[in-house]
Parts: structure tokens; C-alpha cells; sequence
């Protein structure tokens, strides 16, 4: 056998670093067993486990101009669903007229294969949509609302304190039913209308929809803005009013700040992050806001820092190529773009 080509011996490295040391290789070995949230490893301090939400079927392709066809909706949570990943948000039972992606949302719901162990949760922005919702087979909800005034009249049409109303009587019902429900506070770090947001106004709308029942609250960076900085000054005034185990994160990576202010949020002790397959996403009332920041990169960093989450880092990334082909577009994913890159000069 002839001498191995230096740039050859360095991707084959490459290439075992990432299998053998960053558990990506084989999408047939089941994911380790995950220990509570909130479980700290006492050699770093960090949390043993992160869950992880995966938004990409809603947030990802909501913004997406040209309709995907329900087929592919349903094929892309389908093997979303076979990686390990404890939760997938599904779709929004919004009003097909304001976000005409989602228009699909009971056809999507029905056409799903549901595996033990995942949560499949769908956005309801107010009652109506909550009983499309329930009808349509959905088990766990979602209520978005804001810290800025201005974004939650563009993005839901109404006040902050009218959503808030709206929001309540959603949890009432899912109360009565024993549905959960989860909240959303976009703008946490910034808003494209008002700029700053004070922590103190998302504290007191965290606090509302922990009140009404919310059994998590999921605390954006809407348009990215935010910095590991802000991130903390937010996080420690809403964590006055709500434990440490009802919050998680979810950032956009507009300035190329995400992963610093989830590990940011994580050091913490915050220990549920949402994120989007390849990266997918923005928000449709929010110029400029790029997408979530990629599953796969938050695993990579998290499989890097030992921390488990059970989700299968490659099969995530295959998940991402479909849909990517799908929409004919790159993945924004870094750990995707590199691997895929190095397998095919492999």
C-alpha cells in the first residue's frame, strides 16, 4: 500500500474525532439514558442533561416564502422524530392569512408518526386556535406573547395586556383538560420596533404567564441582538420571580451571538434550549432576524462541554440535509456545512 497523503490522514482524523469523540457516527446506537433536567455535574458544575425543543417544523419554516408541501412537513418531523429529540414543535394553529405556512396545521398533526417519549406541541395564539388545536389530536400547547408593546401589535394584533387576557383563557381550558401549556416571551433581548428591552418588562410578563399556569417559559432573542452580557443582566431579573427549572432559552444567531448566550444561559443553570434543525427559521414581523440557531451546532457544543442530551448529532444533520434539499437552499448549520464538507473529500 502506497503512503498516505497528508490531507487524506488529516480528514480521516477529522473524521474520528468526530464519531469516536462527539458521538455522531452511527444513527443506529439508542442515545445514552438522560438523567433529570436540572441534574448537575459536580466536576464542572454544568447540567448533566439539556433538553432540547426543537422549533424547526414551526419557527423554522414559517418564514419561508414558498409554501412546503405537507408531505415534506410531515417527513421532516418523521425523522426528526426517530433522533433522539424530546420535543418538536409541530405546527401553529394561527390564521392562515397571517402566516399562510402554517395553514396546513390539521393535516400536519394528523399525518404525523408519534414516538413514545416525545412531546409534539403546537402554537395556539388564542381559544379558537387552542380547540383547532385539541381537535386536530394535539396534547400540548403553546402561548406566544411579548415583552415589547410594539411587536406583539405587529406580530399577534393586539396589546401585551390583551394577549395576556387571551393567553389565560387558553390556560383555563387546558387546565380543565389537563393539557400543558408552555409560554413564549419574544423581544427578551431587543425588539426591530422599540430597541432595548428593559429585563424588568420581561420579568413581569415572564411572571404573568408563569401565574396563569405555564408550566415553562421559553425566553427569546427574537431578532439576535442579544449578547452574553444581556443575556445574563435578562435571566437574572426574571429568575427574582421564576425557578430556575420553568425557564428556557431560544436565540436567533442574527450577529453570531447564539451559542455564547445559551452557554451564557447555561452556566446559569438554565437547562432547556430551543433551537431549528439547519438552522431554519426567522420571524415574519421581524426584518433582518435570520434563522434559530442550528440543532446540530448547540449538540456539537454541548456534546463537547459533556453534557448529554440523547439526541443523535448525525441523525439530526441528515434530517437537516432533507429538508434542506427539500427547500433547495444551504444549511446554516457550521457542524453541518463542515462535516458534510470533509465526508465528501473523504
Amino acid at each position: 500500500m502506497g503512503t498516505v497523503p497528508s490531507a487524506l490522514k488529516h480528514c480521516l482524523s477529522y473524521q474520528h474525532l468526530l464519531k469516536e469523540q462527539l458521538w455522531i457516527g452511527d444513527p443506529a446506537v439508542p442515545p445514552p439514558a438522560a438523567p433529570h433536567p436540572g441534574q448537575e455535574s459536580q466536576a464542572s458544575g454544568l447540567p448533566e442533561y439539556i433538553k432540547i425543543v426543537e422549533v424547526g417544523p414551526r419557527d423554522g419554516l414559517q418564514n419561508e416564502k414558498v409554501i412546503v408541501p405537507t408531505d415534506i412537513k410531515i417527513e421532516l418531523i418523521n425523522r426528526l422524530s426517530k433522533t433522539g429529540l424530546p420535543a418538536i414543535e409541530v405546527t401553529s394553529f394561527v390564521s392562515s392569512k397571517w402566516v399562510p405556512q402554517m395553514a396546513d396545521h390539521k393535516e400536519v398533526m394528523r399525518g404525523i408518526e408519534r414516538h413514545p417519549g416525545v412531546q409534539y406541541p403546537v402554537l395556539t395564539p388564542n381559544l379558537r386556535g387552542f380547540h383547532s388545536a385539541i381537535a386536530a389530536g394535539a396534547t400540548e400547547v403553546s402561548v406566544f406573547g411579548a415583552a415589547s408593546e410594539s411587536f406583539s401589535k405587529m406580530n399577534i394584533n393586539c396589546s401585551i395586556e390583551e394577549s395576556i387576557e387571551k393567553f389565560e383563557e387558553v390556560a383555563k381550558s387546558a387546565r380543565n383538560m389537563n393539557i400543558p401549556v408552555r409560554g413564549y416571551v419574544s423581544c427578551a433581548l431587543g425588539c426591530p420596533y422599540e430597541g432595548n428591552i428593559i429585563p424588568a418588562k420581561v420579568a413581569e410578563v415572564s411572571k404573568r404567564l408563569y401565574s396563569m399556569g405555564c408550566y415553562e417559559i421559553s425566553l427569546g432573542d427574537t431578532i439576535g441582538v442579544g449578547t452574553p452580557g444581556s443575556m445574563k443582566r435578562m435571566l437574572e431579573a426574571v429568575m427574582k420571580d421564576i425557578p430556575l427549572s420553568a425557564l428556557a432559552v431560544h436565540c436567533h444567531d442574527t450577529y453570531g451571538q447564539a451559542l455564547a448566550n445559551i452557554l451564557t444561559a447555561i452556566q446559569m443553570g438554565v437547562t432547556v434550549v430551543d433551537s431549528s434543525v439547519a438552522g431554519l427559521g426567522g420571524c415574519p414581523y421581524a426584518k433582518g432576524a435570520t434563522g434559530n440557531v442550528a440543532t446540530e451546532d448547540v449538540i456539537y457544543m454541548l456534546n463537547g462541554l459533556g453534557i448529554n442530551t440523547g439526541v443523535n448529532l448525525y441523525a439530526v444533520m441528515e434530517a437537516g440535509n432533507f429538508i434542506c434539499t427539500a427547500l433547495n437552499k444551504k444549511t446554516n448549520s457550521k457542524v453541518a456545512q463542515a462535516s458534510f464538507s470533509t465526508a465528501t473529500i473523504n
